[in-house]
């Protein structure tokens, strides 16, 4: 609590006021990792530099706002994962299906992709695969390309707390009329049905009619998302408060206006930054729905990026029927790739008529009871996903390039021995291979394998064929396939075609514990127990303490949501537990948004290494 809202403290009133003056004034030098100004001359003779805390890394002593007003050009470059992710796939899929991509040639406004988030079917689909974005998702029913625009601002602490998603929503449904504050600012606010969504739209409504000039609504771009937004803005309340008032607004829409305008002062999008966005969006959810083997395959080699695991990937690409293969030293590049489900080359799949430019247009509304189209969608049904070798723990990306690099150019390996001579890998390399199934095709077991790794070790490209002692290997029993699934876990991350909580599926039952896929048939308003690990921990800003879990067993995720009691009455648990047993009433919104608001939590114990993305 803020200390001016403090009785409990006998600090003189002046040493408040200057403290918390104090907490507005820097505190150490911020960089932004890619921030970058651009001169016609060494940049050390036109602003001063200085030694960052990274080695070999300078920085201007100049902040941005600076620079600016310096008349200094300046760029911010960031990297997106998605990028990576998309190349990847179009070089993948000309490659091995002969059918080549652009951003730019993508078939336009297909009703298929719309369909698919419609369903919330989004996992691994830029900006749109959170739990906030997927539950919006059903609700908003994007229909054409602007709609994603929209879809990715709204998940936005600005419209959020300005209140913009509930109107939105229900004027899209039809079920309000759309209104203006205004008549002056229909223009700007006509093509979001009356309801303020990006920072422009807020800029236009100051100069519209809150008697802003140019200038002034610059100064509330730069407000919009910067640490000290609300003061900024704050400078300007009088000016807009007269402006507004002088257009006619009553004071009950002047305060609604303005408390927009302050919301936006802890972030929203720009609108060219939502359609810039949402052209990833829509090209990530096209090669999801027609490559979901190849875009897996993408996904995977850009990680990490996104909002889920590897292992969540896999297993949602599984249930879109596509076929994951573990790491082989004879298959295997260094990195994820896609391979022919029955050898030989692949033929595409499908629907031809998806690849047309220009497609007919989507329905205005989405029939959430029509059927799912995905299989007829499919183009890569005859491709299967290989696991990397860089992947596996313990093997690291030039020991995988080594086994790749000598396999193609010598031929596959006769056996582990001939794999340890030609590459020379040490103990640890097999015994890593070996426990995560890499070398089965080589003809040996994970357990003959880790048994023979010290021996094999020795094996050397220098020495001749045949001039080491032969090792005799033990009779061992085969692993069982929860052993399997354990060596996957630690040494992958993931496990293709099985999930941990199966192997407690029939204790969990017999608890009446239900899967993730029966919330969907169970009635609204039920007490339910589901199971499975957890993903993801988040606390929104905006959701005033509320915690929301994402729990995931073998038929897929559920949003968990832990009130703020909750929470404190089970913390550890819930903070610390890799798995959990989850109480709750059932909750399902008219567009099919499934959720459980926990009223009691317990650990499940699963014995596999989790790693959830906690509270990003």
């Amino acid at each position: 609590m803020p200390l001016k809202d403090t009785d409990s403290h006998t600090i003189p009133d002046n040493v408040t006021t200057l403290a918390l003056r104090a907490l507005t004034l820097p505190r150490h030098l911020g960089i932004h990792s890619g921030g970058m100004v651009l001169t016609d001359r060494p940049v050390s003779e036109v602003v001063p530099i200085e030694h960052a805390r990274m080695a070999d890394r300078t920085v201007l002593q100049w902040d941005k706002d600076d620079c600016e007003w310096m008349g200094l050009v300046k760029f911010d470059l960031l990297g997106l994962g998605i990028l990576e992710a998309i190349r990847d796939t179009f070089d993948l899929v000309e490659e091995h299906l002969g059918e080549s991509f652009e951003l730019a040639t993508l078939p336009r406004d297909e009703a298929g992709v719309y369909d698919m988030l419609c369903r919330a079917d989004s996992i691994g689909v830029f900006q749109v695969e959170s739990r906030a974005q997927m539950a919006l998702l059903p609700r908003l029913q994007p229909r054409r390309f602007y709609d994603l625009a929209i879809q990715i601002a709204m998940v936005r602490p600005g419209p959020i707390q300005g209140g913009a998603v509930h109107p939105f929503v229900r004027r899209k449904a039809g079920l309000e009329p759309v209104e203006y504050p205004h008549p002056a600012l229909e223009e700007c606010l006509k093509r979001t049905l009356g309801v303020p969504i990006f920072q422009e739209q807020l800029m236009q409504i100051a100069m519209a009619v809150g008697g802003c000039s140019g200038e002034d609504a610059d100064l509330l771009r730069r407000a919009m998302g910067s640490k000290r937004g609300l003061e900024r803005i704050e400078s300007l309340r009088e000016t807009l408060y007269t402006g507004m008032a002088k257009s006619g607004l009553d004071t009950a829409t002047s305060d609604r206006i303005y408390t927009m305008i302050q919301a936006f002062a802890n972030f929203g999008f720009a609108e060219s930054h939502s359609l810039s966005f949402a052209l990833l969006v829509y090209a990530s959810a096209w090669l999801k729905l027609h490559y979901p083997a190849v875009f897996l395959t993408g996904l995977l080699r850009a990680q990490p990026m996104g909002f889920y695991s590897g292992a969540s990937l896999v297993s949602d690409a599984e249930r879109h029927g596509v076929e994951i293969r573990r790491a082989s030293v004879q298959y295997s590049l260094s990195e994820a790739s896609v391979e022919a489900v029955e050898g030989g080359s692949a033929t595409p799949s499908g629907l031809d008529d998806c690849l047309r430019y220009d497609q007919p247009a989507p329905s205005p509304v989405f029939n959430p009871h029509g059927e799912d189209p995905t299989t007829t969608h499919r183009r890569d049904s005859a491709l299967a996903v290989r696991w990397g070798l860089a992947s596996v723990r313990g093997v690291g990306a030039e020991t995988a390039k080594r086994i790749v690099t000598e396999r193609l150019s010598g031929g596959l390996y006769a056996d582990p021995t001939d794999l340890a001579r030609r590459v020379g890998l040490s103990a640890r390399h097999l015994e890593s291979l070996a426990s995560a199934g890499a070398l089965d095709d080589c003809g040996i077991s994970r357990r003959e394998g880790i048994w023979a790794a010290g021996h094999l070790a020795t094996e050397h490209p220098q020495y001749l064929p045949h001039t080491t002692t032969a090792l005799v290997l033990p009779l061992f029993d085969d692993m069982t396939p929860h052993e399997v699934m354990m060596a996957d876990r630690i040494f992958t991350g993931a496990s293709p075609g099985d999930h941990p909580v199966r192997y407690v599926r029939q204790r969990l039952s017999d608890s009446g514990v239900s899967t993730v896929a029966d919330m969907l048939t169970h009635e609204p308003g039920r007490r339910v127990w589901v199971a499975g690990m957890v993903t993801h921990r988040q606390r929104p800003s905006t959701a005033m303490g509320v915690t929301f879990l994402n729990v995931e067993d073998e038929t897929g995720l559920v949003n968990v949501i832990c009130g703020v009691g909750l929470w404190k009455r089970y913390r550890l648990v819930l903070r610390d537990s890799g798995a959990l047993i989850v109480r709750g009433l059932l909750e399902r919104s008219p567009e099919g948004v499934v959720s459980v608001v926990a009223d009691a939590i317990e650990k499940l114990e699963l014995q596999v290494p989790t790693a959830a993305r906690n509270f990003r």
